[in-house]
């Protein structure tokens, strides 16, 4: 039995380009966020008690013995128990998260995340990103339906990735970092229900989503080059014309519309919608000298958060 604290965690993300049609073999760019994790913290049980899952930011605890099939904390548990072929253990894992839930974060992928890592730990194990990311993709298909796999890789690799649906991973070597504003609309963005709508409006008009698909899988193939290359310069209007195709997907809102418009009037270098859409964020490319007065317009336009990270 395990007689030793084990934590672990995992960070949030952000799509950087290419969201929606990832789900579609086309290419997509994902960077983690370190400023906001999800922590998994295992300790030891008595002898017999098996093991105990709290969420304690939802102020709930359930036993994995008795846990619903569908809990996706008990599903992580199970999934990571079978991959190890080890038995259920003595245990109380908590789990704890400081990114945003329903708001394109990843917030669903970083908490199986720290709990799969986590548990391993406890048994003696260390897993392979890869491995992560695998079980967690299992359980990313409860929370979205049809997941594109994007959320698991870039939050089980902690690295910038560059992903096509099937295809292997690819991290992203960062010419020159550069400087990202997530603007939190407050309003919930249900991945599984608006990859749903997307996937209905395409079997109606499948030439016309095919082709922006196509478009948005092509800008995504030029922001890899200037991110690799150091061309940071490229990647504002890149994300500009990112955000457009993305209104023509009827993924955006007013609300997004209006963050994207104050983070450009306040000299962003380019803003779009990062995730599902129709709620979530906005993200701005900044220099760092305009940061601040970037992240204050979008306050004012009525951000609830805005969260400063570095890409490198």
């Amino acid at each position: 039995m395990a007689t030793r604290l084990i934590k672990s965690s995992a960070p949030g993300k952000i799509i950087l380009f290419g969201e929606h049609a990832v789900v579609y073999e086309r290419a997509a760019i994902a960077v983690p966020v370190t400023q906001v994790r999800a922590t998994a913290t295992v300790e030891p049980a008595p002898a017999g008690s098996g093991l105990t899952l709290v969420a304690s930011d939802l102020d709930r605890s359930v036993r994995l013995a008795v846990a619903p099939e569908g809990d996706p904390l008990a599903v992580a548990a199970r999934l990571a128990l079978a991959h190890l072929s080890a038995p259920e253990p003595d245990g109380v894992l908590t789990i704890n998260s400081t990114i945003p839930i329903a708001s394109g974060m990843g917030s669903g992928a970083a908490v199986s995340t720290a709990l799969v890592r986590g548990l391993a730990g406890f048994l003696g194990h260390a897993l392979r990103p890869a491995e992560v990311s695998e079980i967690v993709f299992e359980v990313e298909k409860i929370h979205h339906g049809t997941p594109s796999g994007i959320d698991n890789t870039v939050v089980a690799y902690e690295q910038p990735v560059y992903f096509v649906r099937g295809r292997p991973v690819e991290q992203l070597a960062v010419g020159q970092p550069f400087t990202l504003l997530i603007a939190d609309t407050g309003t919930p963005s249900p991945t599984g229900k608006i990859v749903a709508q997307v996937r209905w409006a395409r079997q109606r008009e499948p030439a016309r989503y095919d082709a922006l698909f196509d478009q948005i899988g092509d800008i995504a193939d030029e922001a890899r080059r200037a991110i690799e290359s150091g061309d940071v310069d490229a990647l504002g209007p890149l994300m500009d014309d990112n955000h457009e195709l993305l209104i023509e997907l009827g993924v955006s809102s007013p609300r997004l519309d209006d963050l994207v418009e104050a983070a450009r009037f306040a000299g962003a270098m380019g803003a779009k919608l990062s995730g599902a859409g129709q709620g979530g964020n906005t993200i701005a490319l900044v220099e760092d000298y305009l940061a601040e007065e970037v992240a204050e317009e979008l306050r004012e336009t009525g951000a609830v958060e805005v969260i400063r990270t570095n890409v490198r």
